[in-house]
């Protein structure tokens, strides 16, 4: 059988085909990509720029007050998460009349964030529960209010099975 011969049109075609093919699978993974992964860590850093020194100084007056503030995270069977807060102030006494608020954030995805309303429970202590919390890592922030200003904020990462 005799071998065809390679022609101008067909290596012409060949090409389109393969850089066709290149750039279809490069536009794809470029809309997965953007769909997937916001890729900030804040919506605008200029404005994270700003509030930088303010942030500075809310952490050396919270440092000054000498709170101790302890919280205990428990995921249930079923999914859901309890959140409780420990307040006490520096001479061990527990602090009532605050208002705290608790947020599990995804280190990975924003959109999976969850807020978890906290409410007083007892003298000092602040409970509050979470629907539909997946298992993994997550970032616990708890931040406390008096009077309508930030008196107390705290991060920590944590592993909820």
């Amino acid at each position: 059988m005799a071998a065809k011969p390679l022609t101008g049109t067909k290596v012409f075609l060949m090409l389109v085909a393969f850089f066709g093919l290149v750039i279809g699978v490069n536009v794809t993974m470029m809309k997965l990509a953007i769909a997937t992964l916001p890729g900030t860590d804040v919506d605008s850093p200029y404005a994270a720029g700003l509030t930088y020194d303010r942030e500075i100084s809310g952490a050396q007056d919270q440092a000054a007050r000498k709170w101790q503030v302890s919280a205990h995270i428990e995921r249930r069977a079923d999914g859901a998460a309890t959140l409780q807060v420990d307040a006490r102030d520096a001479k061990g006494q527990p602090m009532s009349g605050l208002k705290f608020g608790g947020r599990l954030e995804r280190p990975t995805d924003k959109r999976e964030d969850l807020q978890v309303e906290l409410s007083e429970a007892g003298i000092g202590i602040y409970r509050g529960n979470a629907a539909s919390v997946a298992p993994g890592q997550w970032d616990l922030v708890i931040e406390g209010e008096a009077r309508g200003t930030r008196v107390f904020m705290s991060r920590n990462r944590v592993i909820l099975n």
